[in-house]
């Protein structure tokens, strides 16, 4: 009796991991779909072409196996995504806005892959380094607006 409660409990962990996983890289998914087209959108100065349904879909989906630590980092993800979007249909449109828009987005999001990382196993170390998402400002920067009048170019 006691190995099959020992074992119904591995599996249940096994599922719940399984599941984080499969919804964290969702949302990760979705969130490169998101920050694609809001940063192209800002530097071609167009509306967002986003059909929002997908992220909403994985943020819920997120909220049924999250553990708190990484709902708190979506939620940081999720401003910053939410703040970016506010920002595309802003005129003028300005480099430093993007560029701390960028740096929340890679900030928010190694900060959730960190969260997520510890979840799915807490002898995971933190990553110092930002893997996709943003791309570093460097690769950015040439396609951002002109610099305001009297900053450095």
């Amino acid at each position: 009796m006691a190995g099959g409660v020992v074992g119904r409990r591995g599996q249940n962990e096994q599922w719940v991991r399984d599941n984080r996983t499969t919804t964290y890289a969702t949302l990760m998914r979705e969130f490169t779909k998101v920050e694609i087209e809001l940063r192209e959108a800002f530097i071609e100065d167009r509306p967002n072409r986003l059909d929002w349904a997908p992220w909403n879909a994985a943020l819920v989906a997120l909220s049924l196996v999250a553990t708190r630590e990484v709902a708190a980092a979506a939620w940081r993800l999720t401003d910053a995504v939410g703040r970016f979007a506010l920002l595309v249909d802003r005129s003028p449109k300005t480099r430093e806005d993007l560029q701390e828009i960028h740096g929340a987005l890679a900030a928010a999001q190694l900060a959730f892959v960190n969260a997520a990382r510890r979840s799915l196993d807490s002898s995971q170390q933190s990553l110092d380094l930002q893997l996709g998402g943003p791309p570093p400002w460097r690769e950015v920067e040439p396609y951002a607006p002109a610099p305001s009048a009297g900053e450095p170019a």
